[in-house]
């Protein structure tokens, strides 16, 4: 299973174009957060009708998971914390969105929504020990925030550590985190786009300019995890 993963594209149009080209050789594209861009001057409203069909170009080649991001936000749910709304309904055949588990082959992939108090956050809690039941060979989750303990929430001058997601990979030990939000994190002095908490490795790909977003492609069979970004091309043994 060949996994080609990307964060913060933040309504980046020639992104999404260059996405829909290279979904042509993997079977999964992962999406972890941040899609949209609440600063551009094109209302979120906009954006997300232009994204839902985005999703359906890239559900024409590839499974689609697609995991909220703070940007991504459009308004109060049931429990009256903010949602992607927008995001959870765009959940279709072929692509799987916020508060959903699959099951592809071997790997069960869970896509964790940005939580915004403590109602959200206990869902995700739940969610999350949902599908540690009966857990396949392999487990790998889509959060945006990169957890605590880690170089990938620093941006060469603050830490956003993500308390949270540390201790849930602490309980379950997951396999992979796909994860993104602190877009300098792979660039800065001593930065990393990869980082490991226990036994799991965890992943950012960061963002940059440009018509080509960073991005991280993962050979599941080979073992490998590969990220290309401004200017590198790096490699790892998963």
């Amino acid at each position: 299973m060949r996994i080609l993963a990307v964060s913060d594209l933040h309504y980046r149009l020639p992104h999404y174009d260059w996405l829909v080209n290279a979904a042509d050789g993997v079977d999964v594209v992962a999406l972890v957060g941040d899609l949209a861009d609440v600063v551009s001057p094109v209302p979120l409203a906009v954006q997300t009708v232009v994204l839902d069909k985005y999703l359906g170009l890239l559900a024409d080649k590839a499974v689609v998971l697609a995991s909220s991001g703070n940007h991504d936000l459009d308004g109060p749910g049931e429990h009256g914390e903010q949602v992607a709304s927008w995001l959870r309904a765009a959940g279709r055949d072929n692509v799987h969105t916020d508060g959903m588990s699959v099951d592809l082959g071997d790997t069960r992939f869970t896509i964790c929504p940005w939580w915004d108090g403590p109602v959200s956050r206990e869902a995700v809690a739940a969610q999350i020990a949902a599908a540690a039941v009966d857990r396949p060979a392999r487990w790998v989750w889509l959060y945006h925030s990169p957890p605590a303990g880690t170089p990938l929430c620093k941006d060469g001058r603050r830490e956003f550590p993500d308390h949270e997601l540390a201790g849930w990979i602490a309980e379950h030990s997951p396999d992979l985190v796909l994860c993104g939000h602190i877009h300098q994190a792979p660039w800065i002095e001593g930065g990393t786009w990869h980082a490991e908490l226990g036994s799991t490795k965890v992943f950012n790909a960061g963002k940059q300019p440009g018509k080509v977003p960073p991005h991280i492609t993962f050979d599941l069979e080979a073992g490998t995890a590969e990220w290309f970004g401004v200017y590198d091309v790096e490699s790892i043994t998963l």
